[in-house]
């Protein structure tokens, strides 16, 4: 059985190598940690093998935040994405639904979460 491909992409280094972390545990393949909407963009177009689905935090360094790097992602490569975001507010979520509706993550989260959500999302597509 093929493992699920994943990018990971979150401005904490800390919180993406836990996540990266916890993903391989789960029998995840992690081909990329990021922590800019530019440097994703880029990983996607020179990579032969593209990710089943990308973890997407809202905030980013670089000049394009997440919602925009989920946008072209979404409109070029069709790569489902899950959202993270420390916000549960009514704005950042329907920023969140007004683009996806694959599914989000507030920080923190847990692994059980994660790994329901992926599977969720995986099912989907």
């Amino acid at each position: 059985m093929l493992k699920n491909k994943i990018f990971v992409v979150e401005d904490e280094g800390i919180v993406a190598m836990d996540i990266s972390k916890s993903l391989s545990a789960m029998g995840y393949d992690v081909l990329f940690v990021s922590d800019s909407g530019e440097k994703t963009l880029r990983q996607l177009e020179s990579q032969a093998a593209k990710p089943d689905l990308i973890l997407m935090d809202i905030e980013l360094k670089g000049k394009i935040n997440g919602l925009e790097t989920a946008r072209v992602v979404m409109e070029n490569y069709g790569i489902p994405i899950i959202f993270l975001t420390a916000f549960e507010d009514d704005a950042t979520l329907g920023r969140i639904g007004a683009l996806s509706s694959d599914g989000y993550l507030v920080k923190p989260f847990d692994d059980e979460n994660l790994k329901t959500c992926i599977e969720k999302v995986l099912r989907n597509h």
